[in-house]
């Protein structure tokens, strides 16, 4: 379970469960400050080169030794392209350039909802390694994506990928 908010942020005082906005929220009956739960923000890149997509193994939990694309959370003072690319290098060594919105994917795990927006992209310049939270980084061809794949999100936009790869190579 979520970390409960019991003290208002502004003046200290102890907040109190009521309705406001068609929910039960936790409310400051001293300022009236309201805490509303927001969701977590991650991105991810889908990086193509040619017949070839990057992906990472994960060093961390969830999903330890697992594959995924490059992603992780925004910081509060980032746009999201901006992540997008800061992952991509954290974790790849590679700057990439997006070239596109893949889509946005829901994130559900024990520390409570997100969303994950995905970008498209391509390398600009860097030298592939693994970095910070990752073990391994390595180019795919459709043929040898592995099986062991973290996430749903992942499984979505490979598939995406892969039929986007079919109709380039449809005459």
């Amino acid at each position: 379970m979520p970390i409960e908010m019991n003290f208002c942020p502004r003046c200290a005082h102890e907040l109190e469960d009521q309705e406001k906005f068609g929910r039960v929220r936790r409310v400051c009956p001293s300022c009236g400050f309201i805490f509303f739960r927001d969701p977590k923000v991650a991105v991810g890149v889908l990086v193509e080169d040619g017949e070839r997509v990057l992906l990472v193994r994960r060093a961390v939990v969830p999903q330890l030794g697992w594959w995924a694309l490059p992603a992780g959370y925004m910081e509060f003072d980032e746009e999201p392209q901006e992540a997008a690319r800061r992952e991509a290098e954290e974790e790849t060594g590679l700057q990439v350039e997006l070239t596109g919105l893949l889509d946005v994917f829901p994130i559900t795990n024990p520390n409570g909802r997100g969303v994950l927006i995905v970008y498209w992209a391509r390398p600009a310049s860097g030298d592939l390694r693994a970095g910070d939270d990752v073990s391994d980084a390595r180019w795919f061809t459709a043929a040898e994506l592995p099986a062991d794949l973290a996430f749903e999100s992942t499984k979505a936009a490979l598939a995406r990928w892969r039929r986007r790869h079919d109709e380039r190579a449809s005459p």
